[in-house]
């Protein structure tokens, strides 16, 4: 698989705030390259995760394990599996040393839509990738993807993309605590955001 290098997203992107690194990544295209085949989605919805004291964040409840990674260099793929269920697809955040990433929450399909519906069964494209568990089916993503280097994979990263002209915010949704945090950005109109529509312009 040829990768468009001048299109990739380098690592001093991901070495800024979390919170501008979520709402930058909007319109960017996550693609995949598993077995010679790519699947490619459009940015459409993210959440910032901050450090110890977010008490949503991975980093204020666990200091070992695969969320060690949240302390680790930015640009750095962080994946785990939430309730035992569904993959979680993040990208690492901040200076190395301080912890932060961001949950890719939402896609809107733009390569590789056959595979993508084999993935996923035959749902409707509007939800092939309409939750952070459903893209990372559609787009092949495993625990084995977790600690990649977004800068140098050959199977994972993230591109530029372009403009998604309205950006909205709100509360993060689906976690216990922290829900006040106006952290979850999204394209306000795409009909590719995985729920909740509803938000303030940024």
């Amino acid at each position: 698989m040829v990768v468009d290098e001048a299109r990739r997203l380098e690592r001093a992107f991901y070495a800024q705030s979390t919170v501008d690194v979520a709402q930058t990544l909007l319109g960017c295209v996550l693609v995949t390259a598993k077995s010679g085949d790519e699947t490619r989605g459009r940015i459409v919805e993210t959440e910032a995760y901050l450090g110890p004291d977010d008490l949503a964040s991975h980093a204020a409840t666990r200091r070992t394990g695969g969320a060690t990674a949240m302390w680790g260099a930015p640009g750095i793929a962080y994946v785990y599996r939430s309730y035992g269920i569904h993959v979680m697809f993040n990208v690492v955040c901040e200076q190395e040393g301080v912890p932060g990433a961001v949950l890719i929450r939402a896609l809107e399909p733009v390569g590789g839509l056959n595979l993508m519906r084999d993935r996923r069964g035959g749902v409707p494209d509007p939800v092939l990738c309409a939750g952070p568990g459903r893209l990372c089916a559609a787009m092949g993503i495993t625990l084995d993807d977790h600690g990649h280097d977004l800068i140098a994979s050959t199977t994972i990263w993230i591109e530029q993309g372009a403009g998604i002209g309205l950006v909205l915010a709100s509360g993060r949704i689906g976690i216990s605590q922290g829900t006040e945090a106006p952290w979850r950005f999204f394209a306000g109109g795409s009909r590719y955001v995985s729920a909740h529509r509803r938000g303030s312009p940024v």
